[in-house]
């Protein structure tokens, strides 16, 4: 592994050797694949077994074998009438062949990554805002849905065309592989997109040469939806120059083609698609994927360090929620090869920290990107000072200010060392005027060339990034702001306590007030009452104590483990409101909490008797919620 970065003097250092435009890098990342090819033509490239047994069948291709594939999509796709700017949406689990569709889709047009535990009329909208000419899906199998979803959301989505089904069976063994057939549910289609086997129609084309000329210019090549915490996803597009950014400062600064990556995230989301899988395609590192649904699929906490074990890992990605369930199990395997890895998508608690490096011997690396600036920002050095609570320094070629801003979105000021402002970044990843594929949704996203994150943070006398809230997560009570990150920190501070999510909850009077949802440790015992009194002692200031600590048999959690606070919104809404009606006696209940695209979280409410409208409408003004009768 490589060993230059390990201080921003290291950072400056890189930065001084060249400037980016300057540096011999490929244009695409099908050029960068073909030198990866090229190189390392025989070392494993990729690795996939559908099941987590530390023996289980797995299939591994070679740079020359990936390259193959990736080939053969690509010809696919233009055979199917799709050019530079058309869309190839793909909503599949990890699999070889979402690697191949991946890679092949942006050599062939733009790729569009979508999550697929979405609900249809979500991926409908989706499909819709892109355009997706074709959509890259599973077969129908058992224990899984995705076909189905994928069929109703293509019915409101006119501009597919094609839809390729990847039939996961053939990953199986006997006897599993020949039942399958026989237990296949059966799939209504009542769209008219024409439905063809993706294997069958691959194996037709070249995988030797592209049939068409690999345009040389950097342009739009993938459109990635906003992990959607803070309601309905945005569309991000991307450019090569990014996408070829995180594989430089990948093999630049971490990996080596000896290295081996397991990566249980899924290839939807950036995180795994960039700074994983182009830091391999730069370096010729191995990448191993452990079931379709990663940390999700069945047994693979149980079987994570025979896993490492088997595949001689060196750097495992993970995110915090996956740590906490790593950490509820015993290291029961030989992890002698694991060097370092990546936390990322949220903030890790120190002591979660401290217990798995007690547990393995290893470092973690704390570090920070968003799909806005196509992935990168900043990481504490795999091999050099880790301030733990911070997410490190910023990239090489990166630029990092922390600003503030007055009500119009006009600077006031460039932050002071250890101030808090606006974190807004600047590199080859960021891409001013253009970020979302909606226009307006640009306005007032850039300060100059520099993209506001919209997350709150400050730079240390050292250079170190610190994240110190989200600026939309803030609760505002009755005008005072409210950091959440404050009150989830004194609860995971309790021994019992897995995550814990802290939201503002409607009130009449403040505006909100602070509460708070726990997932407990498995086996783990501890009441609302004992977590509140564990949390206000250690929280500075009264108005910060939450009103209501409420324990969840788990939270909601996005797919890469970030807790997904709209849901808990969703019931704090409901809990708050219904709760005022039954206090004053009305006939009526929210029904349902829903997402307004224009007025965000909207109550649905619901009569259940006769209501005196007028008192509801008098009791819901002393709220903020939008609310509205269900007809």
């Amino acid at each position: 592994m490589p060993r230059s970065f390990t201080s921003v003097a290291d950072r400056d250092a890189i930065e001084a050797e060249a400037r980016w435009t300057s540096l011999d890098l490929p244009t695409t990342v099908y050029d960068l694949l073909t030198r990866t090819r090229e190189q390392h033509p025989g070392r494993p490239a990729l690795s996939f077994q559908i099941t987590s047994g530390a023996t289980d069948r797995a299939v591994t291709l070679s740079w020359a074998e990936l390259h193959g594939e990736v080939t053969r999509a690509a010809n696919l796709f233009r055979d199917l009438g799709v050019g530079e700017s058309d869309v190839i949406a793909y909503v599949l689990p990890n699999c070889i062949e979402t690697a191949a569709v991946l890679l092949g889709g942006m050599t062939a047009g733009i790729v569009n990554p979508i999550n697929p535990l979405l609900e249809p009329s979500t991926i409908a909208a989706i499909l819709r805002e892109t355009g997706a000419k074709v959509v890259v899906t599973l077969r129908s199998m058992p224990k899984t849905d995705v076909a189905q979803k994928v069929a109703e959301a293509v019915e409101n989505a006119p501009d597919v065309r094609h839809v390729l089904e990847v039939d996961l069976n053939r990953y199986l063994s006997p006897p599993k592989s020949w039942i399958v057939p026989f237990i296949r549910p059966k799939q209504e289609v009542h769209h008219r997109a024409r439905v063809l086997d993706y294997h069958a129609e691959a194996a037709r084309h070249s995988a030797t040469r592209l049939g068409f000329a690999n345009s040389a210019d950097d342009r739009v090549a993938a459109y990635f939806h906003t992990g959607g915490t803070t309601g309905l996803p945005k569309v991000a597009q991307h450019r090569f120059s990014g996408m070829i950014y995180n594989g430089w400062v990948g093999h630049r600064l971490m990996f080596a083609e000896t290295d081996v990556l397991i990566c249980p995230l899924p290839l939807f989301h950036v995180f795994a698609a960039y700074p994983i899988m182009m830091s391999a395609l730069a370096s010729g590192a191995h990448v191993v994927l452990p079931t379709p649904q990663g940390y999700r699929g069945e047994g693979v906490f149980d079987n994570f360090w025979k896993l490492i074990e088997r595949w001689g890992v060196t750097f495992m990605i993970t995110v915090p929620t996956a740590l906490a369930a790593l950490m509820q199990r015993p290291v029961n395997a030989n992890v002698s090869t694991l060097e370092s890895g990546i936390s990322g998508s949220a903030a890790l608690p120190v002591e979660l920290y401290n217990r798995f490096e007690k547990a393995t011997g290893v470092q973690l690396a704390e570090g920070y990107g968003l799909t806005e600036a196509t992935c990168l920002v900043s990481c504490n050095p795999p091999s050099g000072t880790k301030k733990v609570g911070s997410v490190g320094i910023p990239f090489p070629h990166t630029d990092v200010r922390i600003l503030r801003f007055d009500d119009d979105g006009n600077i006031t000021h460039q932050c002071a060392t250890d101030e808090i402002g606006e974190i807004c970044v600047r590199n080859p990843g960021v891409w001013p005027g253009n970020t979302y594929t909606e226009a307006a949704k640009n306005a007032k996203l850039y300060a100059g060339e520099h993209l506001r994150t919209g997350d709150l943070g400050r730079l240390d006398p050292d250079g170190y990034l610190w994240i110190t809230g989200r600026a939309k997560d803030i609760i505002v009570r009755s005008g005072h702001n409210i950091d959440p990150a404050v009150i989830e920190e004194a609860l995971l501070s309790h021994e019992a306590v897995a995550f814990a999510g802290a939201i503002g909850q409607p009130d009449a009077f403040a505006g909100e007030l602070p509460c708070a949802y726990v997932e407990l440790v498995e086996n783990a015992k501890a009441t609302p009452a004992q977590l509140l009194d564990h949390a206000a002692a250690r929280i500075g200031e009264r108005a910060a104590i939450p009103k209501h600590v409420e324990v969840l048999s788990e939270l909601p959690k996005t797919a890469v483990g970030k807790i997904f606070k709209p849901d808990l919104r969703r019931r704090a809404i409901r809990r708050v409101h219904d709760a005022a009606f039954a206090e004053k006696k009305l006939a009526v209940r929210v029904a349902e909490v829903v997402e307004d695209r224009k007025r965000g979280l909207v109550a649905r409410l619901e009569r259940t008797g006769a209501v005196d409208e007028a008192a509801v409408a008098e009791l819901m003004g002393g709220f903020t919620t939008h609310w509205e009768w269900v007809e």
